[in-house]
């Protein structure tokens, strides 16, 4: 039996990468153009601008403080949700006002920020504020 002598040819036997990487990199190409991107959409905050002089004879408008577990501050008592309504009324009836100021910890689920909202809007006042923390 004769034994097959191993040549310097077998050690040199290599597959060549450079196809391989071509077409990764073309199809990289084709899906980075191809992609869409969809803008989302939302609220644009209407910000006063910061040389604004602040007004001498301020309007008192209902504070509403929200904070990291959803509970709703009015007048330094816990109010709940159903009740926004009938405290703002009651506010409206005692002071002469159209604006309010939400105050929402910034834990606190915005679904709660805009129920509260939506409430003081059927209350019948017109301009809600939400106070933000500037960074």
């Amino acid at each position: 039996m004769k034994r097959k002598k191993h040549t310097s040819g077998d050690d040199d036997a290599a597959v060549d990468m450079t196809p391989m990487l071509d077409i990764v990199f073309i199809m990289l190409i084709f899906f980075i153009v191809t992609t869409t991107f969809s803008s989302e959409k939302g609220l644009s905050p209407n910000r006063p601008p910061k040389d604004q002089p602040d007004n001498p004879n301020p309007s008192k408008s209902l504070s509403i403080r929200i904070d990291q577990s959803g509970q709703i501050i009015m007048a330094g008592r816990i109010v709940d949700i159903r009740r926004v309504v009938a405290n703002a009324q009651t506010y409206l009836a005692n002071n002469d006002t159209d604006s309010a100021a939400i105050q929402a910890h910034e834990d606190t689920e915005h679904g709660v920020v805009v129920s509260v909202m939506d409430q003081i809007k059927l209350a019948g006042i017109s301009k809600v504020s939400v106070l933000v923390k500037d960074k």
